[in-house]
């Protein structure tokens, strides 16, 4: 945990009550160990999409697309997410909740190598949202920054990963190398402001202000 657990429960109790779909995907995360973004992490991409009026998505690493669902709720009319995740399984699983959520529509599905089915798709992108494996995030700073319009934002998950990149006293593995190493390129990115907020695992909200 990131935050004190008393803290953590506060916040999560001030989450409006979730739609039956979602609830559902939390509950199966929590049953089968599956990695979900949560709640509070949901509602702040959310967020974000919805000030921003975001018409184009890319989500990088989407397992069961929990919190591909949070940004199709928040795309803007006539607008779409991207969807990539390397299991067909996922993607299969993932499609269903969709359709349920009622938000087929809005999503693109892709399964295969996120970074390679992002890079098949021309263009600048209103949000991204990284959540591939860790080892992969200095690669995704690299082919994915640049592709954040003006105004948009770059938002990557697992930015403290349960704190351990903040304790010089831990050497890293590969995670926690990659991860560091992502927090310092974008941080030192001019084209960016960079806020690593302590929720959750911890979340990278980078917000693009300049060309370069």
């Amino acid at each position: 945990m990131i935050t004190d657990p008393n803290v953590d429960q506060y916040i999560r109790s001030l989450i409006p009550e979730r739609d039956t779909v979602l609830q559902e995907m939390e509950e199966r995360a929590e049953r089968e160990h599956i990695p979900i973004i949560g709640p509070v992490v949901g509602t702040l991409l959310s967020q974000l999409a919805l000030a921003i009026k975001a018409k184009r998505i890319a989500e990088l690493g989407s397992a069961i697309g929990y919190s591909t669902i949070w940004l199709a709720q928040a795309v803007a009319e006539g607008g779409s997410v991207l969807y990539t995740d390397g299991s067909a399984a996922n993607a299969k699983d993932a499609a269903g909740y969709f359709d349920r959520a009622g938000l087929s529509k809005r999503i693109e599905i892709r399964v295969g190598d996120a970074l390679e089915s992002f890079a098949k798709i021309p263009g600048e992108f209103d949000l991204i949202f990284n959540d591939v494996d860790k080892e992969g995030y200095p690669e995704v700073y690299r082919q994915a920054a640049h592709r954040v319009r003006v105004g948009g934002f770059f938002v990557t998950d697992n930015a403290l990963r349960r704190g351990r990149v903040a304790d010089p006293a831990v050497p890293g593995d590969g995670e926690i190398k990659a991860v560091r190493e992502f927090n310092f390129l974008l941080s030192g990115d001019t084209r960016f402001q960079t806020t690593v907020l302590p929720l959750r695992d911890g979340v990278n909200v980078a917000l693009r202000v300049r060309v370069r």
